[in-house]
């Protein structure tokens, strides 16, 4: 998330992923001001106009925040509340309004007075490195982007190449200049790149790289042990042990690892460990839970406020927490796990 502090009660902010959003979920609450670009119907006063549409128009409003929920469509917030300002004459102050808080927005967050909990998730440094993954071989080419648990990946490159002995004439760097177009439209500032697939083409293609200006600034590993390349390739790698150990330090190895402890907490038969809303909420309740995973599918088992006030509690409570989705293997295993899991300190008593 792209913050910027304007006054003591102000932050102008950009959502960057999906956690962005959870975050935002979580720290904007009734009685808070939003302050950003949205649309809204205004009835034309035009001659033949049909009096029961409008036209829509972009407006930038200040909307005093009664309400906000997670909306159906994936990677939005709906906030509902009334219009304090606006930049539109058409548009009356009082009138009730609602207005999505997406990826790449940018918005004013205004509160009255900002809890500790409130500025470490706002602020709270989260360096844990988001990754372009390229799952590469002499036919095709698969990218995606690794942004702490959410994945986003582009359709597949195709090279053209008709074989191991190409009988027509094939230019592997030109296959590679596609493929660095490809990459320079999706990478971020920071990002590394992680370039994997069978054979040599992985290690041609990081030198291809490596040589370019626009190189410069972004850490470029060439790993093995993954001999899938395309979209393939680039689900394999997330699943792997390989994962773990290249992006050790990263949300979704960290994410991974809880996951495997909890089942390797299961076959030993060891209690420390809970699964599910009640279950969790009562370690929670107890001070027993030490981590927690959750996944996007909580919120359509259980009521959306009731979820968003554990999480904070437990976060409050120095539990490290931690947002999944369905983009990944690990998302659908905690939304199989009952929407969220948790390693404990100690086993509470029942």
């Amino acid at each position: 998330m792209i913050t910027k502090q304007i006054d003591e009660n102000s932050v102008a902010l950009i959502p960057e992923e999906s956690d962005d959003l959870f975050i935002l979920r979580r720290v904007v609450r009734k009685g808070d001001r939003l302050v950003g670009d949205t649309t809204r119907a205004v009835k034309q006063e035009k001659d033949f106009a049909r009096p029961d549409k409008g036209e829509r128009i972009k407006i930038r409003v200040a909307l005093d925040v009664e309400k906000i929920s997670i909306d159906d469509v994936v990677d939005r917030l709906r906030v509902q509340g009334t219009i304090a300002e606006s930049d539109s004459e058409s548009v009356s102050k009082g009138s009730h309004h609602s207005m999505a808080l997406m990826i790449g927005q940018p918005v004013t967050l205004v509160k009255k007075s900002w809890t500790d909990l409130d500025k470490r998730l706002i602020f709270g440094k989260r360096d844990h490195g988001s990754f372009l993954l390229v799952a590469v071989d002499t036919s095709d080419c698969g990218i995606g982007r690794l942004s702490g648990t959410h994945l986003k990946i582009m359709p597949n490159l195709y090279s053209g190449a008709s074989g191991k002995r190409y009988k027509s004439k094939f230019n592997i760097e030109d296959f590679f200049s596609d493929v660095l177009t490809a990459i320079m439209s999706l990478i971020r500032e920071g990002d590394q790149i992680i370039i994997f697939g069978p054979g040599e083409t992985k290690r041609r293609l990081g030198n291809f790289l490596s040589q370019l200006p626009n190189s410069k600034g972004h850490k470029i590993g060439v790993i093995d042990g993954i001999d899938s390349a395309g979209e393939d390739g680039i689900y394999t790698f997330v699943k792997s042990e390989i994962m773990k150990q290249t992006l050790a330090k990263s949300k979704i190895a960290k994410v991974a690892s809880i996951l495997d402890e909890i089942m390797h907490r299961v076959n030993k038969k060891n209690t420390k460990f809970t699964m599910g809303f009640g279950e969790t909420s009562k370690a929670n309740e107890a001070g027993a839970a030490e981590s927690l995973v959750f996944s996007d599918k909580i919120f359509e088992k259980h009521d959306e406020d009731k979820v968003i006030e554990f999480l904070n509690e437990a976060e409050a409570n120095g539990v490290e927490v931690y947002a999944v989705d369905s983009t990944t293997d690990i998302g659908l295993r905690v939304s199989s796990l009952g929407g969220v899991v948790s390693l404990l300190r100690f086993s509470p008593l029942s």
